[in-house]
């Protein structure tokens, strides 16, 4: 069992859900986060005062998976994300030592689904 977790840039994230989907990984946690990297942010003029905008916005994908998806979720979060240029996020694929689906008990490969 792994857990995924994806920076990805917001404006990606249909493309992302749709790859995902086809992969057949239905199974997500979604959330809006800030954050910055090699894009080191920016600066903009508002009311004659410069402000510099060095986090920006970012969507935190977390999905679990069974060995058998792990490259199948990574290739497809590739698909839908990557443009070529700085911004275009990180993936990091942890492992997962347990896990439990509250309603039933379950634990383990069975409780991911």
């Amino acid at each position: 069992m792994k857990l995924i977790i994806a920076m990805i840039q917001p404006h990606k994230l249909p493309d992302v859900k749709k790859a995902l989907f086809d992969a057949d990984v239905h199974k997500m946690t979604v959330t809006n986060a800030v954050g910055c990297g090699q894009q080191k942010g920016f600066t903009e003029t508002y009311r004659g005062v410069i402000h510099e905008v060095n986090l920006l916005k970012k969507v935190r994908l977390e999905i679990a998976v069974n060995e058998p998806y792990v490259q199948l979720t990574i290739d497809a979060i590739i698909k839908g994300a990557r443009s070529g240029k700085i911004g275009d996020g990180k993936i990091f694929v942890l492992p997962l030592e347990q896990c439990i689906r509250i309603r039933t008990g379950e634990t383990g490969h069975t409780a991911i689904g």
